[in-house]
This record gives C-alpha cells, structure tokens and sequence, in this order.
C-alpha cells in the first residue's frame, strides 16, 4: 500500500499477521506512510493446501528471508509491524537484519520459547483431519487471539467479534496450512531481543493471553530502547483500540525522525512534541513505560489509523 518511489519521503512499515490471521486483520494505513504486508506461506484467502513434501520454515527462517521481500522492492530500511507470533517473526528478521529497520513495534510478542503452560495445551490441540481445526485448536487459537475476553464482560460486542474471527477461520483460511504456522509458534526458539540496538515498542492489551509475557520481556530489556504501552480495558488491541494504537505509532515514529508533519489526533503538537518554538521539528522520543492513558482522549474523527478492505494481492514469501 503506497507508492514505493516515495521512500525516502515517507515512513515504511513491514507487518506479519498472528496466528489465525493473515495480512486483513493487520491492514491499515497511516498519513505519510507507506505499508508491505506479509501473508506467511499458505495464509492468503483461500489458499491451496500446501504439499506434504513441503518443509514449512521455523519463525526464525521466515524472519530471516523477509529480507528479500525488501530487496525485491528495492526498499531499504522499514518499521517492522508485527502481531503475536508475527511480532516474533518480525523481530527475528530485526535481529538478523539490523541496519535495514529503523525500529520494531512488538505487539503481544513473546521471547521465550514455548513455556510449560503452552505445552501443556498443545498436547490437547490435536487436528481431528488435515483439512478441519479440533475444538480444542479452534479455542487455542481464539484465546491466543482474544485473551480474557472470553470470560470477560468489559466488551459487549465479545461474541460478535469471536464469531466473525471463528467464522474467518474456518471459511477462508486454509486450515491445513494454517496448522504449520501454529506448530512453527509451538516449536520457537528463545528470542534474544536485548541484543536488538534500535527502538523497540512494546504493545499488549491488559486483558490479552500475553500480557504478563510482554511485561517480563520488558523488564529485561534496556529501558533506553524498549518503550512499554499496555491498554486498558482491550485484549485484542487493533481491533478494540484502533485510536490509541494510532497514537502509539504515530509516537514512535516521531522518535525516529519520521511522519513529524502529521499531527497527532486529539493532542496538541506544541505541547507533545516541542520543548520550545525554536525546536520544534526535533521530535522528542516516547516516555518510556508510558500509558496510553495519560492521553487526552482522541478525536475519532481525525484518526490517521484506519482499518480498510483488503488490497487486491498481498506481498508474499
């Protein structure tokens, strides 16, 4: 989404979908931004299942050859986007290929490798055949999407959102395909995020399956590069707070350099971003461990984040 030969004017976002996902549920846009949206293999709208002789690459290989995405369109350096096994994703090609980001923004993203909780629930989530989801890996991956919203009443529209997601998964993705992405997340390796040297935004919602896990990854990062945001009230944080995720981001980006022409919705320039008139193209960078909370609540409509239909064809690898 957007036109490349503009890159170096604008900011470049590389975003990975979660699990139970493809790129429809990340899509969005931001003013001055341009966006490259990853399907990994056999996760576009009804995709043909993916042959048995197939060997489905581990997050830390699709991490690693997203690289070439870039290189193909001849993109030199991007934010990287990405959303719970995507977030891991994304950051393993971070790590890997340092110089062509410029920052990560992490949401619900794990570092550990699978815990014992998480392997105790795989033992559970068996694939009754290769072509439908048990119900016991339909409701692992609803939690994983959703979190305490399912027992929880804070979201009336709960049932409706789960439904349309469950109803996702079982008309357009290809559930065979859809079980070697589970499977890659199940079997991941440690993710060594301290030793990443650029900016890292961190985002959990506190009623998401994650957040206690995005907080101890905080906690071990250098405070200096690693921002905390968690949202109040949300679990799936892109669909239940699009407003303040506009703000987290737009945020970060100032911090980088990038997007300072856009304002921020709800919140006045001067007071965000300047010290004084004389600076006031020097963005100031994020508070660290920031709520979104200590905002002013956003004008919904001047929202530079927006959800869209889909684009006709995803960038895949």
């Amino acid at each position: 989404m957007g036109d490349l030969s503009q890159q170096d004017k604008r900011a470049v976002f590389m975003t990975v979908h979660d699990l139970g996902c493809n790129r429809k549920y990340i899509l969005c846009s931001l003013n001055g931004s341009i966006f490259i949206h990853i399907d990994v293999p056999g996760h576009e709208d009804n995709a043909e299942t993916l042959p048995e002789s197939y060997q489905y690459p581990s997050l830390q290989t699709l991490g690693e050859d997203l690289v070439t995405v870039l290189d193909t369109l001849h993109v030199r350096y991007v934010i990287g986007l990405g959303e719970g096994a995507g977030a891991n994703v994304i950051a393993r090609f971070g790590l890997v290929h340092p110089t062509r980001t410029v920052g990560l923004i992490l949401i619900n993203c794990t570092a550990s490798a699978i815990s014992v909780k998480e392997n105790f629930k795989a033992k559970f989530m068996n694939w009754k055949r290769q072509s439908s989801l048990s119900q016991s890996a339909m409701d692992y991956l609803v939690f994983h999407k959703f979190g305490h919203q399912m027992i929880n009443d804070i979201n009336s529209d709960k049932d409706q959102v789960i439904a349309e997601f469950v109803n996702r998964l079982q008309s357009t993705l290809n559930q065979a395909n859809l079980k070697y992405f589970v499977n890659a997340f199940l079997t991941r390796k440690d993710l060594p995020l301290k030793d990443y040297k650029q900016d890292i935004l961190l985002v959990t919602g506190v009623l998401g399956s994650y957040a206690n896990v995005v907080e101890k990854l905080h906690r071990d990062l250098d405070k200096n590069k690693a921002t905390l945001l968690k949202i109040e009230r949300a679990g799936d944080v892109l669909t239940e707070a699009p407003a303040k995720m506009a703000q987290s981001i737009l945020l970060f980006c100032k911090g980088q350099g990038l997007l300072t022409s856009v304002t921020l919705p709800g919140i006045e320039r001067q007071r965000t971003f300047s010290a004084s008139s004389t600076d006031s193209d020097k963005p100031r960078r994020l508070s660290r461990g920031m709520s979104m909370e200590d905002y002013d609540k956003p004008n919904i409509r001047r929202l530079s984040l927006s959800f869209h239909e889909p684009i006709p064809q995803s960038v895949e690898k």
